[in-house]
Protein backbone atom coordinates (compact mmCIF):
# COMPACT_ATOMS: atom_id res chain seq x y z
CA UNK A 1 0.00 0.00 0.00
CA UNK A 2 1.25 3.64 -0.78
CA UNK A 3 0.86 6.54 1.41
CA UNK A 4 -0.59 9.89 -0.02
CA UNK A 5 2.65 12.31 -0.68
CA UNK A 6 1.84 13.87 2.57
CA UNK A 7 2.21 10.96 4.81
CA UNK A 8 4.90 9.44 2.92
CA UNK A 9 6.77 12.97 4.19
CA UNK A 10 5.26 13.00 7.29
CA UNK A 11 6.55 9.63 8.01
CA UNK A 12 9.93 10.04 6.41
CA UNK A 13 10.71 12.81 8.72
CA UNK A 14 10.28 10.32 11.95
CA UNK A 15 12.56 7.69 10.47
CA UNK A 16 15.32 10.82 9.27
CA UNK A 17 16.67 11.14 12.62
CA UNK A 18 17.86 7.28 12.35
CA UNK A 19 19.32 8.06 9.34
CA UNK A 20 20.88 11.44 10.65
CA UNK A 21 24.12 10.08 11.48
CA UNK A 22 24.55 8.61 7.53
CA UNK A 23 24.64 12.39 6.45
CA UNK A 24 25.95 13.97 9.18
CA UNK A 25 26.60 12.73 12.47
CA UNK A 26 29.19 9.76 11.48
CA UNK A 27 31.66 12.56 9.99
CA UNK A 28 32.84 15.89 10.36
CA UNK A 29 30.86 18.42 9.62
CA UNK A 30 31.06 22.33 9.92
CA UNK A 31 27.74 23.00 11.94
CA UNK A 32 24.44 22.88 11.84
CA UNK A 33 21.88 20.16 13.57
CA UNK A 34 20.73 17.75 10.26
CA UNK A 35 17.23 18.61 11.35
CA UNK A 36 14.85 19.79 8.19
CA UNK A 37 13.96 23.29 8.94
CA UNK A 38 12.49 26.05 6.14
CA UNK A 39 14.94 27.79 4.61
CA UNK A 40 14.57 31.43 3.66
CA UNK A 41 13.71 31.48 0.42
CA UNK A 42 16.71 32.58 -2.17
CA UNK A 43 19.34 30.69 0.78
CA UNK A 44 21.15 29.41 -1.68
CA UNK A 45 24.57 27.08 -0.96
CA UNK A 46 27.08 28.18 -3.15
CA UNK A 47 29.71 25.26 -4.01
CA UNK A 48 33.31 24.75 -5.69
CA UNK A 49 33.44 21.23 -7.13
CA UNK A 50 37.38 20.59 -8.46
CA UNK A 51 36.45 17.92 -11.27
CA UNK A 52 34.09 19.09 -14.22
CA UNK A 53 31.95 16.39 -15.96
CA UNK A 54 34.11 13.89 -17.98
CA UNK A 55 30.86 11.73 -19.22
CA UNK A 56 28.09 14.37 -19.30
CA UNK A 57 27.14 13.22 -15.81
CA UNK A 58 26.80 9.65 -16.17
CA UNK A 59 26.49 7.93 -13.21
CA UNK A 60 28.47 4.91 -13.99
CA UNK A 61 31.56 6.42 -14.22
CA UNK A 62 33.77 9.45 -12.44
CA UNK A 63 30.87 11.45 -12.62
CA UNK A 64 29.10 9.70 -10.21
CA UNK A 65 31.10 10.82 -7.34
CA UNK A 66 29.48 14.54 -8.59
CA UNK A 67 26.05 13.55 -7.99
CA UNK A 68 26.47 11.96 -4.49
CA UNK A 69 28.62 14.71 -3.10
CA UNK A 70 25.94 17.23 -4.33
CA UNK A 71 22.57 15.47 -2.83
CA UNK A 72 21.41 14.10 -6.16
CA UNK A 73 21.80 10.56 -6.32
CA UNK A 74 21.67 7.87 -3.66
CA UNK A 75 21.93 4.12 -3.89
CA UNK A 76 19.81 1.50 -1.96
CA UNK A 77 22.81 1.29 0.94
CA UNK A 78 24.98 3.96 2.16
CA UNK A 79 28.29 4.03 4.39
CA UNK A 80 28.20 4.29 7.94
CA UNK A 81 31.54 5.70 9.79
CA UNK A 82 32.85 2.36 10.09
CA UNK A 83 32.46 1.54 6.63
CA UNK A 84 29.68 -1.22 6.84
CA UNK A 85 26.19 -0.87 4.93
CA UNK A 86 23.63 1.12 6.15
CA UNK A 87 19.81 1.66 4.97
CA UNK A 88 19.32 4.06 1.97
CA UNK A 89 16.54 3.74 -0.37
CA UNK A 90 16.07 -0.13 1.18
CA UNK A 91 15.41 0.30 4.70
CA UNK A 92 16.80 -3.53 4.86
CA UNK A 93 17.99 -6.65 3.44
CA UNK A 94 18.65 -10.13 4.51
CA UNK A 95 20.63 -13.17 2.35
CA UNK A 96 18.60 -15.98 1.50
CA UNK A 97 21.15 -18.07 0.32
CA UNK A 98 25.01 -17.57 -0.71
CA UNK A 99 24.07 -15.82 -4.09
CA UNK A 100 20.31 -14.26 -3.14
CA UNK A 101 19.74 -10.93 -1.48
CA UNK A 102 16.68 -9.18 -0.21
CA UNK A 103 15.74 -5.80 0.28
CA UNK A 104 12.96 -4.05 1.10
CA UNK A 105 12.35 -0.40 0.34
CA UNK A 106 11.35 2.62 1.95
CA UNK A 107 8.60 4.95 1.02
CA UNK A 108 9.99 7.55 -1.46
CA UNK A 109 9.85 9.37 -4.50
CA UNK A 110 11.55 10.13 -7.29
CA UNK A 111 12.47 13.69 -8.58
CA UNK A 112 9.85 13.53 -11.43
CA UNK A 113 7.08 12.46 -8.89
CA UNK A 114 6.84 8.52 -9.80
CA UNK A 115 7.12 6.31 -6.80
CA UNK A 116 10.17 4.02 -6.12
CA UNK A 117 8.91 0.54 -6.55
CA UNK A 118 10.49 -2.48 -7.09
CA UNK A 119 9.98 -2.68 -10.93
CA UNK A 120 12.06 0.86 -11.25
CA UNK A 121 14.76 -0.21 -9.14
CA UNK A 122 15.54 -3.55 -10.29
CA UNK A 123 15.13 -1.89 -13.75
CA UNK A 124 17.74 0.63 -12.50
CA UNK A 125 20.08 -2.15 -11.20
CA UNK A 126 19.58 -4.04 -15.08
CA UNK A 127 20.84 -0.50 -16.42
CA UNK A 128 23.93 -0.27 -14.50
CA UNK A 129 24.58 -4.13 -15.23
CA UNK A 130 24.98 -3.12 -18.94
CA UNK A 131 26.78 -0.24 -19.37
CA UNK A 132 29.65 -0.24 -20.91
CA UNK A 133 32.18 0.42 -19.65
CA UNK A 134 31.09 -1.50 -16.87
CA UNK A 135 31.01 0.80 -13.62
CA UNK A 136 34.29 -0.12 -11.43
CA UNK A 137 31.35 -1.40 -8.46
CA UNK A 138 30.18 -3.83 -10.61
CA UNK A 139 33.85 -5.31 -11.68
CA UNK A 140 34.46 -8.99 -12.10
CA UNK A 141 30.51 -9.13 -10.82
CA UNK A 142 27.39 -10.08 -12.66
CA UNK A 143 24.14 -9.89 -11.41
CA UNK A 144 20.26 -9.90 -11.79
CA UNK A 145 17.59 -7.92 -10.25
CA UNK A 146 13.79 -8.58 -9.77
CA UNK A 147 10.30 -7.02 -8.44
CA UNK A 148 9.33 -9.31 -5.04
CA UNK A 149 6.04 -7.91 -4.42
CA UNK A 150 4.87 -4.59 -2.97
CA UNK A 151 8.07 -3.70 -1.28
CA UNK A 152 11.30 -6.29 -2.58
CA UNK A 153 13.78 -6.20 -4.77
CA UNK A 154 15.82 -9.22 -4.85
CA UNK A 155 19.06 -9.44 -6.38
CA UNK A 156 20.99 -12.26 -7.51
CA UNK A 157 24.84 -12.75 -8.12
CA UNK A 158 26.48 -15.14 -10.58
CA UNK A 159 28.59 -16.00 -7.84
CA UNK A 160 28.57 -15.98 -4.13
CA UNK A 161 28.89 -12.11 -2.91
CA UNK A 162 29.30 -11.84 0.78
CA UNK A 163 29.71 -8.01 -0.15
CA UNK A 164 26.91 -7.45 -2.00
CA UNK A 165 25.19 -4.87 0.64
CA UNK A 166 28.39 -2.50 0.35
CA UNK A 167 28.68 -2.90 -3.00
CA UNK A 168 25.26 -1.50 -4.05
CA UNK A 169 26.44 1.46 -1.93
CA UNK A 170 28.47 2.75 -4.98
CA UNK A 171 27.78 6.33 -6.40
CA UNK A 172 27.65 4.31 -9.60
CA UNK A 173 24.47 1.98 -8.42
CA UNK A 174 22.39 4.94 -8.06
CA UNK A 175 18.86 4.38 -8.21
CA UNK A 176 17.10 6.57 -10.90
CA UNK A 177 13.96 6.57 -11.79
CA UNK A 178 12.65 4.86 -15.35
CA UNK A 179 12.31 8.00 -17.48
CA UNK A 180 16.49 8.48 -16.96
CA UNK A 181 17.00 6.13 -19.29
CA UNK A 182 17.16 6.06 -23.42
CA UNK A 183 16.63 3.49 -25.83
CA UNK A 184 20.78 2.83 -25.95
CA UNK A 185 20.69 2.54 -22.25
CA UNK A 186 22.39 6.00 -21.01
CA UNK A 187 21.09 7.70 -18.12
CA UNK A 188 19.85 11.12 -17.47
CA UNK A 189 20.22 12.12 -13.77
CA UNK A 190 18.78 15.28 -14.47
CA UNK A 191 15.86 15.29 -12.43
CA UNK A 192 14.91 11.90 -11.85
CA UNK A 193 17.40 10.98 -9.36
CA UNK A 194 15.55 10.34 -5.11
CA UNK A 195 18.48 12.78 -3.41
CA UNK A 196 17.58 15.63 -1.32
CA UNK A 197 18.88 17.95 -4.12
CA UNK A 198 17.46 18.10 -7.96
CA UNK A 199 19.46 18.85 -11.04
CA UNK A 200 17.85 21.50 -13.00
CA UNK A 201 20.11 22.43 -15.67
CA UNK A 202 24.32 21.59 -16.12
CA UNK A 203 25.82 24.40 -17.90
CA UNK A 204 28.46 21.89 -19.67
CA UNK A 205 31.57 21.45 -18.05
CA UNK A 206 31.22 24.90 -16.11
CA UNK A 207 28.39 24.88 -13.41
CA UNK A 208 25.52 23.52 -12.23
CA UNK A 209 21.98 24.33 -10.99
CA UNK A 210 20.13 22.31 -8.40
CA UNK A 211 16.97 23.08 -6.54
CA UNK A 212 16.16 21.48 -3.02
CA UNK A 213 13.43 18.26 -3.89
CA UNK A 214 10.83 19.20 -1.29
CA UNK A 215 9.44 15.65 -0.99
CA UNK A 216 12.64 14.06 -0.25
CA UNK A 217 11.87 10.87 2.08
CA UNK A 218 14.49 12.33 4.36
CA UNK A 219 13.27 15.49 5.44
CA UNK A 220 13.42 19.09 3.34
CA UNK A 221 16.93 20.17 2.89
CA UNK A 222 17.87 23.33 4.65
CA UNK A 223 19.46 24.88 1.45
CA UNK A 224 16.37 25.74 -0.82
CA UNK A 225 19.70 25.21 -3.68
CA UNK A 226 22.98 24.69 -4.86
CA UNK A 227 25.05 26.79 -7.50
CA UNK A 228 27.83 24.23 -8.07
CA UNK A 229 30.65 25.86 -9.92
CA UNK A 230 33.57 23.21 -11.68
CA UNK A 231 36.63 25.13 -10.85
CA UNK A 232 39.31 22.83 -12.17
CA UNK A 233 42.27 24.60 -10.95
CA UNK A 234 43.38 24.45 -6.94
CA UNK A 235 44.30 28.67 -6.41
CA UNK A 236 41.10 29.53 -8.58
CA UNK A 237 39.07 27.27 -5.34
CA UNK A 238 40.49 28.85 -2.88
CA UNK A 239 40.51 32.62 -3.80
CA UNK A 240 36.87 31.91 -4.97
CA UNK A 241 36.30 30.66 -1.16
CA UNK A 242 38.56 33.61 0.41
CA UNK A 243 36.30 36.44 -1.41
CA UNK A 244 33.09 35.09 -0.88
CA UNK A 245 32.45 33.98 -4.36
CA UNK A 246 31.29 30.48 -2.71
CA UNK A 247 30.77 28.77 0.64
CA UNK A 248 32.01 25.78 0.34
CA UNK A 249 35.66 24.87 -2.00
CA UNK A 250 36.42 20.91 -1.92
CA UNK A 251 40.03 19.77 -2.42
CA UNK A 252 41.81 23.11 -1.17
CA UNK A 253 45.46 22.44 -2.35
CA UNK A 254 47.92 22.42 0.63
CA UNK A 255 49.72 25.12 -1.56
CA UNK A 256 46.58 27.15 -0.63
CA UNK A 257 45.96 25.95 2.98
CA UNK A 258 47.99 28.78 4.42
CA UNK A 259 46.25 31.61 2.64
CA UNK A 260 42.85 30.70 4.61
CA UNK A 261 41.49 31.68 7.59
CA UNK A 262 42.21 28.77 10.01
CA UNK A 263 38.63 28.71 10.90
CA UNK A 264 37.48 27.86 7.37
CA UNK A 265 39.81 24.91 6.70
CA UNK A 266 38.54 21.54 7.24
CA UNK A 267 40.90 18.77 7.18
CA UNK A 268 40.11 15.56 6.72
CA UNK A 269 41.71 11.96 7.12
CA UNK A 270 40.54 9.83 3.76
CA UNK A 271 41.45 6.61 2.60
CA UNK A 272 42.58 8.13 -0.59
CA UNK A 273 46.27 6.91 -1.93
CA UNK A 274 48.39 8.80 -4.66
CA UNK A 275 50.07 5.99 -6.51
CA UNK A 276 52.33 5.71 -9.71
CA UNK A 277 50.78 3.58 -12.18
CA UNK A 278 53.69 1.09 -14.40
CA UNK A 279 51.64 0.23 -17.23
CA UNK A 280 52.12 -3.20 -17.47
CA UNK A 281 50.96 -4.32 -20.72
CA UNK A 282 53.55 -2.39 -23.04
CA UNK A 283 55.97 -0.07 -23.24
CA UNK A 284 59.53 0.04 -20.75
CA UNK A 285 57.21 -1.08 -18.08
CA UNK A 286 56.29 -4.49 -19.11
CA UNK A 287 59.77 -5.36 -18.48
CA UNK A 288 59.26 -6.06 -14.35
CA UNK A 289 62.81 -5.69 -13.60
CA UNK A 290 62.30 -2.40 -14.55
CA UNK A 291 59.30 -1.36 -12.57
CA UNK A 292 61.39 -2.69 -9.71
CA UNK A 293 63.64 0.04 -10.41
CA UNK A 294 61.30 2.68 -10.77
CA UNK A 295 59.80 1.33 -7.81
CA UNK A 296 63.14 1.81 -5.82
CA UNK A 297 64.09 5.06 -7.09
CA UNK A 298 60.83 6.76 -5.65
CA UNK A 299 61.34 8.55 -2.11
CA UNK A 300 58.08 8.62 -0.19
CA UNK A 301 58.69 10.97 2.07
CA UNK A 302 60.21 13.80 0.05
CA UNK A 303 56.73 13.80 -1.50
CA UNK A 304 54.92 13.48 1.54
CA UNK A 305 56.71 16.04 3.34
CA UNK A 306 57.58 18.39 0.52
CA UNK A 307 55.17 18.55 -2.12
CA UNK A 308 51.91 18.14 0.25
CA UNK A 309 53.96 19.67 3.12
CA UNK A 310 52.78 17.15 6.18
CA UNK A 311 49.14 16.79 4.53
CA UNK A 312 49.68 12.91 3.46
CA UNK A 313 51.75 10.36 5.17
CA UNK A 314 54.10 7.94 3.15
CA UNK A 315 53.22 5.21 0.72
CA UNK A 316 52.91 2.04 2.27
CA UNK A 317 49.98 -0.38 0.71
CA UNK A 318 47.31 0.35 -1.43
CA UNK A 319 45.42 0.70 1.48
CA UNK A 320 46.27 4.02 4.50
CA UNK A 321 46.22 4.14 7.82
CA UNK A 322 42.69 5.52 7.44
CA UNK A 323 41.46 2.20 7.39
CA UNK A 324 42.81 1.38 10.96
CA UNK A 325 42.59 -2.22 10.88
CA UNK A 326 45.24 -2.55 7.51
CA UNK A 327 48.30 -1.94 9.44
CA UNK A 328 48.30 -4.60 11.85
CA UNK A 329 47.17 -7.18 9.01
CA UNK A 330 49.32 -5.87 6.26
CA UNK A 331 52.28 -8.79 4.65
CA UNK A 332 55.17 -8.11 2.70
CA UNK A 333 54.74 -8.38 -1.31
CA UNK A 334 55.84 -10.85 -2.82
CA UNK A 335 56.98 -12.36 -5.83
CA UNK A 336 58.92 -9.06 -6.61
CA UNK A 337 61.68 -8.91 -10.01
CA UNK A 338 64.87 -7.57 -8.94
CA UNK A 339 65.97 -4.33 -10.17
CA UNK A 340 67.13 -3.58 -13.33
CA UNK A 341 68.97 -1.12 -15.07
CA UNK A 342 66.99 1.42 -16.96
CA UNK A 343 69.54 2.63 -19.45
CA UNK A 344 68.13 5.56 -20.48
CA UNK A 345 64.98 3.60 -20.91
CA UNK A 346 62.36 6.58 -22.47
CA UNK A 347 59.31 6.98 -20.13
CA UNK A 348 55.82 9.05 -20.70
CA UNK A 349 54.75 9.99 -17.27
CA UNK A 350 50.98 11.73 -16.81
CA UNK A 351 49.01 13.38 -14.68
CA UNK A 352 46.47 15.60 -14.25
CA UNK A 353 45.86 18.78 -12.55
CA UNK A 354 42.64 19.25 -11.25
CA UNK A 355 44.46 18.28 -7.70
CA UNK A 356 47.35 20.60 -8.02
CA UNK A 357 50.40 18.70 -6.01
CA UNK A 358 49.83 15.74 -8.51
CA UNK A 359 51.75 17.59 -10.64
CA UNK A 360 54.37 18.87 -8.54
CA UNK A 361 54.46 14.94 -7.50
CA UNK A 362 55.06 13.84 -11.07
CA UNK A 363 57.78 16.56 -10.96
CA UNK A 364 59.24 15.19 -8.07
CA UNK A 365 59.09 11.77 -9.55
CA UNK A 366 60.58 12.77 -13.11
CA UNK A 367 63.43 13.81 -11.24
CA UNK A 368 63.76 10.50 -8.95
CA UNK A 369 63.47 8.61 -12.15
CA UNK A 370 65.90 10.07 -13.93
CA UNK A 371 68.25 9.98 -11.32
CA UNK A 372 67.94 6.23 -11.65
CA UNK A 373 68.88 6.47 -15.46
CA UNK A 374 65.15 6.75 -16.98
CA UNK A 375 64.77 9.27 -20.11
CA UNK A 376 61.33 11.21 -18.94
CA UNK A 377 59.17 13.01 -20.41
CA UNK A 378 55.71 14.61 -18.29
CA UNK A 379 52.60 15.20 -19.67
CA UNK A 380 50.11 17.13 -17.76
CA UNK A 381 46.32 17.77 -18.45
CA UNK A 382 42.81 18.08 -16.90
CA UNK A 383 41.60 14.68 -15.71
CA UNK A 384 38.52 14.51 -18.22
CA UNK A 385 40.46 15.14 -21.32
CA UNK A 386 42.96 12.31 -19.59
CA UNK A 387 41.13 9.33 -18.97
CA UNK A 388 40.43 7.67 -21.91
CA UNK A 389 44.28 7.98 -22.90
CA UNK A 390 45.16 6.66 -19.14
CA UNK A 391 42.57 3.71 -19.40
CA UNK A 392 43.90 3.27 -23.13
CA UNK A 393 47.42 2.31 -21.78
CA UNK A 394 48.86 4.75 -24.12
CA UNK A 395 50.87 6.27 -21.17
CA UNK A 396 54.08 4.62 -19.35
CA UNK A 397 53.17 5.62 -16.24
CA UNK A 398 50.46 7.29 -14.21
CA UNK A 399 50.21 9.58 -11.06
CA UNK A 400 46.73 9.72 -9.81
CA UNK A 401 44.93 9.81 -6.68
CA UNK A 402 41.70 6.98 -5.90
CA UNK A 403 40.21 6.66 -3.23
CA UNK A 404 40.31 2.66 -2.14
CA UNK A 405 36.96 2.75 -0.85
CA UNK A 406 34.98 4.64 -2.99
CA UNK A 407 33.30 2.48 -4.98
CA UNK A 408 32.23 -0.28 -2.92
CA UNK A 409 33.25 0.44 0.31
CA UNK A 410 34.60 -3.07 0.37
CA UNK A 411 38.72 -2.65 0.23
CA UNK A 412 38.65 -6.25 -1.92
CA UNK A 413 36.36 -4.10 -4.95
CA UNK A 414 39.36 -1.40 -5.71
CA UNK A 415 41.59 -4.53 -6.30
CA UNK A 416 39.13 -5.90 -8.60
CA UNK A 417 38.70 -2.91 -10.44
CA UNK A 418 41.95 -1.88 -10.38
CA UNK A 419 44.26 -4.97 -10.56
CA UNK A 420 42.65 -7.83 -12.47
CA UNK A 421 42.47 -9.08 -15.76
CA UNK A 422 39.04 -7.75 -16.22
CA UNK A 423 39.13 -4.93 -13.92
CA UNK A 424 37.36 -1.61 -15.43
CA UNK A 425 39.96 0.68 -14.25
CA UNK A 426 42.87 -0.97 -14.75
CA UNK A 427 45.44 2.07 -15.17
CA UNK A 428 48.15 -0.32 -14.99
CA UNK A 429 47.07 -2.38 -17.65
CA UNK A 430 47.72 -5.40 -14.92
CA UNK A 431 46.99 -8.98 -15.94
CA UNK A 432 48.80 -11.57 -13.29
CA UNK A 433 47.30 -14.95 -12.68
CA UNK A 434 48.72 -14.87 -8.92
CA UNK A 435 47.27 -11.47 -8.62
CA UNK A 436 43.70 -12.33 -9.90
CA UNK A 437 43.72 -15.92 -7.93
CA UNK A 438 44.66 -13.95 -4.32
CA UNK A 439 41.34 -11.14 -5.55
CA UNK A 440 38.99 -13.91 -6.59
CA UNK A 441 39.78 -15.43 -3.05
CA UNK A 442 39.00 -12.75 -0.86
CA UNK A 443 36.13 -11.72 -2.98
CA UNK A 444 34.44 -15.29 -1.32
CA UNK A 445 34.99 -14.77 2.09
CA UNK A 446 32.17 -13.54 3.78
CA UNK A 447 33.57 -13.45 7.85
CA UNK A 448 34.58 -9.31 8.03
CA UNK A 449 37.98 -10.16 9.65
CA UNK A 450 39.03 -13.12 7.44
CA UNK A 451 37.84 -10.99 4.38
CA UNK A 452 40.57 -7.94 5.91
CA UNK A 453 43.06 -10.98 6.18
CA UNK A 454 42.14 -12.11 2.36
CA UNK A 455 42.51 -8.61 0.96
CA UNK A 456 45.82 -7.68 2.63
CA UNK A 457 47.13 -11.01 0.87
CA UNK A 458 45.79 -9.81 -2.71
CA UNK A 459 47.60 -6.00 -1.64
CA UNK A 460 50.67 -8.30 -1.18
CA UNK A 461 50.17 -10.29 -4.31
CA UNK A 462 49.41 -6.53 -6.56
CA UNK A 463 52.11 -5.08 -5.36
CA UNK A 464 54.91 -7.85 -5.83
CA UNK A 465 53.88 -6.86 -9.28
CA UNK A 466 55.35 -3.24 -9.16
CA UNK A 467 52.38 -2.53 -11.30
CA UNK A 468 51.82 0.51 -8.85
CA UNK A 469 53.65 1.95 -6.26
CA UNK A 470 52.17 4.01 -3.42
CA UNK A 471 53.29 7.39 -3.31
CA UNK A 472 51.12 9.02 -0.11
CA UNK A 473 47.78 8.62 1.86
CA UNK A 474 46.10 11.97 1.80
CA UNK A 475 44.31 14.09 3.98
CA UNK A 476 41.47 16.03 1.98
CA UNK A 477 41.54 19.52 3.40
CA UNK A 478 37.52 21.47 2.42
CA UNK A 479 37.27 25.23 2.62
CA UNK A 480 34.18 26.22 4.51
CA UNK A 481 33.05 29.77 4.52
CA UNK A 482 31.65 31.33 7.50
CA UNK A 483 27.96 31.62 6.97
CA UNK A 484 28.36 27.85 5.87
CA UNK A 485 27.20 24.74 8.38
CA UNK A 486 26.10 21.02 8.02
CA UNK A 487 29.00 20.87 5.51
CA UNK A 488 29.78 16.91 5.62
CA UNK A 489 33.46 15.97 5.70
CA UNK A 490 33.36 12.59 4.89
CA UNK A 491 36.30 10.56 4.93
CA UNK A 492 35.30 8.20 1.63
CA UNK A 493 34.94 11.57 0.06
CA UNK A 494 30.83 10.27 -1.23
CA UNK A 495 29.06 12.81 0.41
CA UNK A 496 29.46 17.12 0.76
CA UNK A 497 26.18 18.29 1.56
CA UNK A 498 23.36 16.53 3.01
CA UNK A 499 19.42 18.31 4.35
CA UNK A 500 21.47 19.90 7.24
CA UNK A 501 23.89 22.12 5.14
CA UNK A 502 22.97 25.24 4.35
CA UNK A 503 24.69 28.86 4.43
Amino acid sequence: MRFPRRRRLAAALVLAPTLAPLLSGCFASGGGSGEATDAKDGSRLRVALAFPPAENLSPYGADATLLSRLGVTEGLTALDANGAAAPALASSWRREDDRTWLFTLREADFQDGTSLTPAAVAASLTHATRARPAPAALSGVALTAQADGATGVRVTTAAPDPALPLRLSSPSLAVLAPKAYDAKGAADPVGTATGPFRLTKVNGNTSADLDRFDDYWGGRAQASGIDARFIADGTARANALRTGQVDVAEAIPVSQAATLDADTRRETATTRTTSLQLNTKSGVFKDPSLRAAAREAVDTSVLAKGVFEGHADAGVGIYGPALTWAQGKRVPPIGRAPAGKPAGAPVTLATYDNRPELPEAAQVLKQQLEKAGFRVKLEVREYSRLESDALAGKFDAFVGARNSLLDTGDPVAVLSSDYTCAGSYNLAQLCDKKADRAVAKAQGVADTAKRQDAAMAAEAAVLGTDAVVPLVHQRVITGVGGKASGVILDPYERTLVGTGTRR
